[in-house]
């Protein structure tokens, strides 16, 4: 019984150490610093948040630099402030110019860097969010912003690896926004007959409606007469006789 224990025993332990260093990977693999949402359409406009947890024990993470793709530029960019940061705008030119709203613009933003205050950042066990405004998003399948996170001991975490199609994900992958094609919007001129076509459902329901009112109207009208009409005949021999 005993020499049957013992290989049982062992590979209770043998799975639990596995179990202990899968898990322990899949933590450290999502404490990295993504794009929220993740998804947007090509052309739009949208608020964006860059999340960065905080993957030391000892030390806080004081500055979070994001450089936006040079193939991607983007014509608006606008951010949030947060408590407790700073933030530094770079721009770089750009050619061919970008087309905003019939303007052409000749820089665009291509990095974003955030700075805590004295004694301030992102502690141990926390994260922090930096919201950015950005748009007409570019026509491309997809953003890559590569991070770069710097803690108060001096190291620095490079988020700038880019995902292969079909890989797994590298060990410092980089904020990846996917955009998705614009879909073709209805033509205001073809859902002006859809509108009018509606409005006149509704003009005529509204007519039935009041007829059908006047109707139960005269209907009452007639009943309360001819009973009017009738009490007179009862009485009129009444008072006769």
């Amino acid at each position: 019984m005993i020499r049957l224990r013992r290989p049982a025993t062992a590979a209770a332990l043998t799975l639990a150490a596995v179990a202990t260093a899968v898990l322990g990977l899949a933590g450290s693999a999502s404490a990295h610093v993504t794009v929220n949402p993740k998804e947007a359409t090509q052309g739009s406009y949208g608020r964006f948040a860059f999340r960065v947890p905080n993957e030391s024990d000892t030390a806080s993470t004081t500055k979070v630099e994001v450089n936006l793709p040079e193939n991607a530029p983007v014509g608006s960019v606008s951010t949030m402030p947060v408590p407790g940061w700073t933030v530094a705008v770079e721009k770089r030119k750009v050619d061919p110019p970008i087309e905003v709203h019939g303007s052409q613009l000749t820089e665009a933003v291509s990095k974003l860097t955030w700075t805590a205050a004295p004694n301030g950042g992102v502690k141990p066990g926390e994260f922090q969010e930096f919201p950015v405004s950005m748009g007409p998003l570019p026509q491309v399948d997809r953003m890559v912003f590569k991070v770069l996170q710097t803690y108060s001991d001096g190291n620095v975490s490079r988020w700038i690896e880019e995902p292969t199609p079909g890989g797994e994900e590298p060990e410092n992958p980089a904020p990846v926004l996917t955009l998705a094609a614009a879909s073709a919007s209805a033509s205001p001129v073809a859902s002006a007959p859809a509108a009018a076509a509606a409005a006149d459902d509704d003009a005529d329901t509204g007519a039935a409606t009041a007829f059908g009112v006047a109707g139960l109207v005269a209907g009452l009208a007639g009943l309360i007469l001819g009973g009017l009409a009738f009490l007179r005949t009862r009485r009129g021999p009444a008072a006769k006789s």
